[in-house]
């Protein structure tokens, strides 16, 4: 006898299959969707795991995510993290500086001496040389 892990109703495997062969699924969305076809055909828990290459931990929480929330549990939750300290228009006027001419003195300009101008031009509140390296490595400027 087959354990059932889940069972789909029939519109929502309709529903995971049309997902699947659309071709329009991030990675991830698609991975969760043959999660959860493969669990409702009745595959284990670990033949899921190793079929997917998923870490058994993984395809249990995704099960137990469906059973709590269905299909939502196919959607990217929002993700935690330090919002950026310095925004788009800072790092223009960061690459605008670093574009100009250096102060007197210096013959160019030095990822500490920007990252100091900016913080004396109110630019930012507080920044490294290393992310001012960061920020002008993005750019195609061969100033620095």
């Amino acid at each position: 006898m087959r354990k059932e892990h889940l069972k789909l109703t029939e519109q929502e495997h309709s529903y995971l299959i049309t997902l699947t062969t659309s071709g329009q699924l991030k990675a991830r969305q698609f991975k969760r969707a043959v999660t959860l076809l493969l669990l409702n055909e009745g595959k284990t828990l670990s033949a899921v795991s190793r079929t997917l290459k998923y870490c058994y931990p993984r395809v249990l929480a995704l099960r137990d995510n469906y059973l709590e929330n269905g299909l939502q549990c196919l959607e990217e939750k929002p993700r935690t993290g330090r919002p950026p300290l310095i925004d788009g228009l800072a790092k223009a006027k960061l690459t605008a500086l670093a574009c100009s001419s250096p102060p007197e003195g210096f013959a160019r300009w030095s990822l500490r001496l920007l990252a100091d101008k900016a913080v004396e031009l109110d630019l930012v509140e507080a920044v490294s040389h290393n992310e001012v390296g960061r920020i002008l490595k993005k750019t195609n400027s061969s100033r620095i």
